[in-house]
């Protein structure tokens, strides 16, 4: 049976810590779609320290918004940190990369 709902993986009608909905693994980043489909993607990540995902672009308007710990955003040639309740706008078709200064998890919302 089909879901009729258009968030995944993650319990509805019921108040949520995001930052606990995903957990850090030693050594690895870890992802969560929550939604995905032609207009916008909401994924949560778990960075452990030092793990990184190199530089990119989107075809899409991205804004983080930190959940836990400390990231560190390259965004075109400027070097941004975010931290637990700090949101990054980051525009599309500008490479970006994301680094875990320190185990950071993040809320990732992109819309296209």
């Amino acid at each position: 049976m089909e879901n009729k709902y258009k968030l995944k993986n993650i319990e509805l009608s019921k108040i949520l810590r995001l930052e606990d909905e995903i957990s850090y693994q030693k050594g690895q980043i870890v992802s969560k779609t929550l939604v995905q489909n032609k207009h916008v993607s909401l994924t949560l990540f778990a960075f452990d320290k030092g793990e990184e995902i190199s530089t990119h672009s989107s075809e899409g308007d991205a804004m983080v918004t930190g959940l836990d710990g400390k990231g560190r955003f390259t965004v075109g040639d400027e070097v941004f940190i975010v931290s637990k309740g700090e949101t990054l706008i980051m525009p599309n078709q500008v490479p970006h990369a994301v680094y875990g200064e320190e185990q950071f998890k993040m809320l990732l919302t992109v819309v296209f």
